[in-house]
């Protein structure tokens, strides 16, 4: 019998656990308040059952870049870099990563990252990896779909939710050369930070870095800290600053 590599690894690769890193969509899925009433509408039926011509039903769905889980090209922050078209399949494969923050986030929901936080998890685990997608595991995506809980909006209308500092961001880009990063969260930078800066300085920092983010991640808890594998998919749409993403990981 003819020995397939590619086949006998898939094999081996399915012996191991495949999370769902992905939120599931419907039409009362929660996005950004900035973005117009009216701009989803999920599985709206064009062609039913019963016409003699074609017996088949088909959809169409409309939805903003930044929906659910989803992934930001350097084009969404910084006019002219890249969107979705620049990106290749290959680019879209990763060494996973996985920060715990959960912790520190319940003591105090604005915590921020920190160089420290990454480099005691690297003293336990090793380096981060070459071409890493490096996520923050916070425990926010138990919050979903609850709009007002995943921003922390408290009495005061500010929000309160975790993130990265720009020292981290800057360490695993600059320092150890990562491909991406992701997180749970609705927004890359704490709430901390964004409110220090006035701007979400860290996702603009990631952006005009020309790196890859997935954000509003699930299930980072089920995933080991290191030597999981992550896939990034979605639709092939051209001229996209982000995309609705199904993410998932292979892991032991």
């Amino acid at each position: 019998m003819a020995d397939y590599k590619l086949w006998n690894a898939l094999k081996d690769a399915k012996k191991y656990r495949w999370v769902e890193l992905s939120h599931a969509l419907n039409n009362e899925s929660p996005y950004w308040s900035g973005i117009p009433e009216g701009s989803v509408e999920l599985a709206k039926t064009v062609w039913d059952w019963g016409k003699p011509e074609l017996e088949c039903l088909i959809q169409t769905f409309k939805f903003p870049g930044q929906f659910g889980t989803h992934i930001d090209f350097p084009g969404h922050f910084i006019k002219g870099k890249a969107l979705s078209e620049k990106y290749d399949v290959n680019d879209l494969i990763f060494p996973l990563v996985v920060i715990d923050i959960s912790e520190q986030a319940k003591k105090d929901p604005r915590y921020a990252v920190t160089v420290e936080d990454i480099k005691a998890y690297e003293a336990k685990y090793g380096p981060i990896p070459d071409g890493a997608l490096v996520a923050l595991r916070s425990d926010w995506y138990k919050k979903w779909p609850d709009m007002d809980a995943l921003s922390g909006i408290d009495a005061e209308g500010k929000e309160n939710a975790p993130g990265w500092s720009l020292e981290a961001l800057e360490y695993i880009y600059k320092v150890r050369n990562a491909a991406a990063n992701g997180h749970e969260t609705l927004d890359t930078d704490s709430s901390a930070v964004a409110e220090k800066k006035g701007d979400l300085a860290c996702e603009r920092y990631v952006l005009d870095n020309d790196k890859l983010q997935v954000e509003v991640l699930a299930n980072l808890d089920k995933v080991q800290p290191a030597g999981a594998v992550v896939i990034v998919s979605y639709p092939r749409i051209e001229g996209a600053t982000g995309l609705p993403a199904r993410v998932w990981a292979i892991t032991e």
